[in-house]
């Protein structure tokens, strides 16, 4: 059920991310999609190792109630030789990671959202965005075109076949 929702008139987190909170709100997103694995499992050393690594995580609320989250993965020789981008550098390139919006706010565009809000982020830090989709993500596969991402390949990762994806910010 949509509301009308505006990523920025909700309560932004992104310093002193609760590890904790963020696995569990994941795992509750993941319980009600008819694909779990499409959003891929970080375990809570995974995602401190990521963090103190310069991974960024943001955690929207409406109020005190979870709405959506978003991360940013920075690029490195080895993730970038992985999604077959060995001619860019690591400080071109920044990988969106996770995206996930709770239940009871899908339908606002948030996914969007969050992808124009990273966009205006990191356009005068970096020069390309990539992601990962599984091929029949047809809804994030749409925001991502949205976003004017271009397919470049097709690869499977120990999560599966994705779709590589990527944009000049």
């Amino acid at each position: 059920m949509a509301i009308n929702m505006r990523l920025d008139n909700l309560k932004c987190v992104n310093t002193n991310i609760d590890i904790d909170e963020y696995l569990k709100y994941c795992n509750e997103v993941k319980r009600t999609m008819p694909n779990p694995d499409w959003l891929g499992d970080f375990t809570k050393e995974d995602l401190i190792y990521l963090l103190n690594n310069c991974t960024k995580i943001w955690m929207f609320y409406h109020t005190n109630e979870f709405v959506c989250s978003m991360m940013t993965i920075p690029s490195t020789e080895e993730s970038l030789n992985s999604l077959t981008l060995t001619n860019y550098k690591p400080t071109e390139v920044i990988d969106y990671g996770p995206m996930f919006v709770h239940p009871k706010y899908r339908g606002n565009s948030l996914q969007y959202q969050m992808l124009q809000y990273l966009d205006n982020y990191y356009k005068d830090n970096t020069t390309y965005a990539v992601v990962t989709i599984h091929p029949n993500n047809t809804y994030s596969i749409n925001n991502i075109i949205k976003d004017d991402f271009t397919l470049l390949t097709s690869k499977v990762f120990t999560r599966g076949l994705r779709n590589v994806y990527i944009k000049k910010l």
